[in-house]
């Protein structure tokens, strides 16, 4: 049977920890962020995790990780 694919995409955007929950990287850090406040600024430089029902489809997709 040949290799199985990882879908680029979501390998660049979701990792997988060591015990198998799924971290992506919180979105709309490049820019316009003057006039958020500094809560939501420090909150936007943490992980968050992927719901339950989302990491059954992610890990899927990445089938080497």
């Amino acid at each position: 049977m040949p290799k199985m694919k990882t879908r680029q995409a979501v390998a660049k955007r979701f990792k997988i920890t060591k015990n198998g929950k799924v971290i992506k990287r919180t979105g709309g850090q490049d820019h316009f962020n003057a006039r958020e406040t500094g809560r939501v600024k420090r909150n936007k430089r943490r992980d968050t995790q992927i719901a339950k029902a989302d990491q059954k489809n992610i890990k899927k997709m990445m089938p080497y990780n």
